[in-house]
């Protein structure tokens, strides 16, 4: 059976173009997912949580996806991020079905194509803020010198010129949120993925990671995915989305009020 190419995408999502995606114009929509579905087993009992989302996200576009508890953000996130596999449907990243692939090559198209932010920093607890940072570009063997070069530049871009050195037990809150929002771009990646990613943090510390995230945005291009429960930076997104039941709608004027 031949694998599925982005060719075979149907027009997706709120912004859908009508001749699909192609290898040609991948880079115009670097992230798409079509007809995605996920099923999880709880005993006997089959949980369908995704039922046939469409997306496209165009190149340097910010979304925002609202909805409750349980209602399958994080999971959607995970298969738009390749950390999971649908059951049905396909997930495109750069124009490839990364369902299709190994664990190997979707590792690698993470590393290279993909960055994410969560609501707990992950930074590693026994580096440095530097060294956390470096890691994406270590995983390429890069040179030490171009590595250490390119995450002291995101760092000091971020505000930690200070903090290069220091471990994540010696950061404040928001400092760590601003490593892995660091650790996240370091490596260049089409599109970021963050989950909740002011969740763990005072209101203003969390507007400042979010503005943050906002002007790299507008800096590189990289397109931003960003699930949050909060309504007020999720109407400063080019769209919103509302995910209900596994359903995925777009939402506009008078519903974000």
């Amino acid at each position: 059976m031949e694998p599925q190419t982005a060719m075979d995408i149907p027009a997706a999502g709120p912004a859908a173009d009508p001749q699909g995606i192609s290898q040609d114009n991948s880079q115009a929509i670097p992230l798409a997912c079509a007809a995605l579905e996920k099923e999880f087993r709880e005993g006997p009992a089959v949980v369908q949580v995704l039922h046939g989302v469409d997306l496209q996200v165009a190149r340097g576009e910010r979304i925002a996806i609202i909805g409750a508890s349980g209602a399958g953000k994080t999971t959607l996130l995970q298969l738009l991020g390749g950390l999971d596999t649908p059951t049905r449907g396909a997930v495109y990243v750069l124009g490839r079905n990364v369902a299709a692939l190994g664990q190997a090559e979707r590792g690698r198209i993470r590393n290279e194509s993909l960055g994410f932010v969560y609501q707990f920093h992950h930074l590693l607890p026994e580096f440095t803020a530097l060294e956390n940072v470096a890691m994406p570009l270590l995983l390429r063997r890069l040179p030490l010198e171009q590595v250490s070069a390119e995450a002291t530049r995101l760092l000091e871009r971020v505000g930690l010129a200070a903090r290069l050195h220091h471990k994540p037990g010696e950061l404040s809150g928001g400092e760590r949120q601003r490593v892995a929002v660091a650790r996240a771009l370091v490596t260049a990646p089409a599109v970021v993925l963050a989950d909740e990613p002011t969740g763990n943090l005072d209101h203003r510390t969390g507007d400042r990671v979010f503005e943050l995230m906002l002007e790299l945005n507008a800096e590189t291009g990289t397109s931003l995915v960003i699930v949050t429960h909060d309504l007020v930076r999720a109407r400063g997104m080019d769209r919103v989305l509302h995910m209900e039941d596994g359903r995925l709608r777009e939402v506009t004027g008078e519903a974000l009020a």
